[in-house]
């Protein structure tokens, strides 16, 4: 039934264009990781943004520039979105789409370990974040992101089911660990109202109060 579920929802809102389309065939093809988000969840982040009114995003994880370009899409004139990529190689492939999308205006792709780079940003206000990047530092992430995102902004996590790891009991790998205490703090930590969407790998998403 979560199968049929899930196709249906993708075959309604999953819907890619030419673009997007590329992107992800020439990353399959050039061999990034084929861990970009999927198309329907390209549409859930443009939803959550849209409602939000967000106009200043930052994103960890740029990979290809997929989910950077389907944000980037839901920001109003003059929005900006920011996205830290530790691979120069993905962030070069990253901004040749952002630029071919027409988003080269609105998105800086920023190179360098989110580790060094959140704390650079410390000050600054977002409306929304969106964690997408390595899984062992993601409490730390959840830290940075409550001093960061505005009060009625998201923290939105990607992965969040991480394969159905983060419930299988094994306590032995470290990114599953990281895993489940970030969504452990977005179901408890009382700064915040989260919930997991199971659509895909599971997303978590959280308004800061």
């Amino acid at each position: 039934m979560a199968d049929r579920a899930g196709d249906y929802i993708a075959g309604l809102f999953g819907a890619e264009d030419e673009l997007l389309a590329s992107l992800r065939e020439e990353a399959d093809r050039t061999g990034l990781p084929p861990i970009a988000i999927s198309a329907d969840e390209g549409r859930l982040l443009q939803v959550l943004l849209t409602a939000i009114s967000a106009r200043r995003v930052l994103e960890v994880g740029t990979l290809g520039g997929y989910s950077a370009i389907c944000m980037a899409r839901s920001l109003p004139p003059g929005g900006r979105l920011l996205s830290i990529e530790i691979e120069e190689t993905h962030a070069a492939f990253a901004r040749k789409y952002i630029d071919r999308a027409g988003m080269a205006d609105r998105v800086e792709v920023r190179v360098g370990r989110a580790l060094d780079a959140l704390p650079s940003l410390d000050g600054e206000r977002f409306d929304a974040i969106f964690l997408d990047a390595d899984k062992e530092p993601l409490p730390t992430y959840f830290d940075w992101a409550l001093r960061l995102v505005r009060p009625g902004g998201l923290i939105i996590g990607d992965n969040a089911l991480w394969g159905g790891r983060v419930y299988d009991g094994d306590e032995s790998d470290e990114r599953t660990r990281g895993v489940r205490e970030f969504n452990r703090r977005m179901a408890t930590d009382p700064r915040v109202l989260g919930i997991i969407v199971p659509t895909h790998d599971g997303v978590a998403v959280a308004v800061v109060r």
